[in-house]
């Protein structure tokens, strides 16, 4: 199984950009799929994007075209572009990780996840 470790994060106001970065550890992180979740205070965690073993990718349609997620496979890295960040946008955020065929690898599927980072804060400001 792998382990996560995230970076990235902080405040920024609106309009602005951040970058989130998970780390993965272990062998298996190329077969993994890997998604991002965020839970704002009060709310039940929401998926926000997954990427497959292949680089396919989805997205909530609240991040659609705001939000860019890759991974490099020889780096164990995901990353997290978000642009455009809006104040509904804060919350934490965790990166995830779960073994699954690319079928199940949906960004609404990213909060049942096996594994997790640590989490980091993203505040947005208007």
């Amino acid at each position: 199984q792998v382990q996560l470790m995230q970076s990235g994060g902080g405040s920024v106001q609106v309009g602005g950009s951040l970058r989130l970065t998970c780390v993965a550890s272990g062998n298996t992180y190329r077969r993994n799929c890997m998604g991002w979740l965020r839970q704002a205070p009060g709310k039940k965690p929401e998926g926000v994007a997954s990427i497959d073993s292949d680089g396919a990718s989805t997205f909530a349609d609240s991040v659609q075209g705001r939000f860019l997620i890759s991974r490099v496979n020889d780096e164990n890295t995901l990353t997290l572009e978000m642009n455009d960040l809006k104040p509904e946008d804060t919350a934490m955020y965790y990166c995830a990780a779960e073994l699954s065929r690319s079928s199940f690898c949906r960004w609404y599927l990213v909060p049942d996840f096996g594994r997790r980072g640590q989490g980091t804060q993203v505040t947005v400001s208007s």
